[in-house]
């Protein structure tokens, strides 16, 4: 049986407990990531005009022929390449450019050609389950609302919100690894997760750039500011980056870069 405390407790009643300042055992909570950029409206909109100028038609990677396909390339480019998935879906797409094709093709066979691409075998499975689910409950087509495409199997958010930008011209933001690097590196929208990130970029990226903005941030984290050392002297926002990281001051020529040239095109 416990001994009940002494009168004359060794702790003092106004002597903090280690830990919490309320003197609970609790252990101390984690600082929170600071959610608001770092940036004024000003600097946001300069960084993304500078963007604009550099690439105004940027373009994806990942190559497609309709909304169907690229949902399909999207779902496919889940821990793979955009080179790797367009080497698979070069063969793929030429047999199969709808629901109802890609359903007749078959799980077996869509394998096949899908085998050089990272979980391959989940992959064809959900390729055939969200173009059966596309026949049922959406007349063969892709639907322009995220609802409904995170209902469909191997859709997450970040893959309807590139399919709502790239094939329907909606103002979303798709956080991949290197949005989601860019966001906490530069101090633009730092946050915990892709959704926070997401929501940060939302809230202070002008309308008027929201169009190519997730283009322009992902072609700046793959070709630019890099994961292992971002290479500041070709950046064209260095004077205004708050990396810490930063090994330039000075903005590189603000020029125009000629388009990425497609790996194939797809007849």
């Amino acid at each position: 049986m416990t001994s009940p405390k002494s009168k004359n407790s060794s702790t003092p009643k106004n002597e903090l407990l280690p830990g919490r300042r309320d003197g609970s055992n609790a252990k101390p909570r984690a600082r929170p990531v600071r959610s608001h950029s770092r940036y004024s409206p000003a600097e946001v909109h300069e960084i993304f005009r500078r963007f604009s100028v550099q690439r105004p038609e940027p373009k994806g990677e990942l190559e497609h022929v309709n909304a169907f396909t690229l949902l399909v390339a999207v779902v496919l480019s889940a821990q793979a390449t955009d080179v790797g998935v367009n080497k698979a879906t070069r063969a793929l797409f030429k047999v199969a450019d709808t629901p109802q094709k890609m359903l007749a093709l078959g799980e077996a066979k869509v394998g096949e050609y899908i085998r050089t691409v990272g979980l391959w075998r989940n992959k064809a499975k959900n390729v055939i389950a969200l173009s059966e689910a596309l026949i049922c409950d959406h007349g063969g087509e892709v639907p322009d609302d995220r609802d409904q495409l995170v209902k469909l199997p191997g859709v997450g958010r970040k893959t309807a919100n590139v399919v709502l930008n790239m094939a329907f011209g909606q103002h979303t933001m798709a956080v991949d690894t290197h949005i989601f690097r860019i966001g906490n590196r530069l101090r633009l929208a730092p946050g915990k997760t892709p959704e926070q990130v997401e929501q940060g970029l939302l809230r202070i990226i002008p309308d008027e750039y929201m169009r190519h903005a997730h283009h322009w941030l992902i072609l700046h984290g793959r070709y630019v500011c890099k994961a292992r050392k971002p290479d500041c002297p070709i950046c064209v926002i260095a004077d205004i980056c708050k990396a810490e990281e930063k090994t330039n001051d000075v903005p590189a020529p603000l020029v125009e870069i000629a388009p990425l040239e497609p790996v194939s095109e797809i007849q």
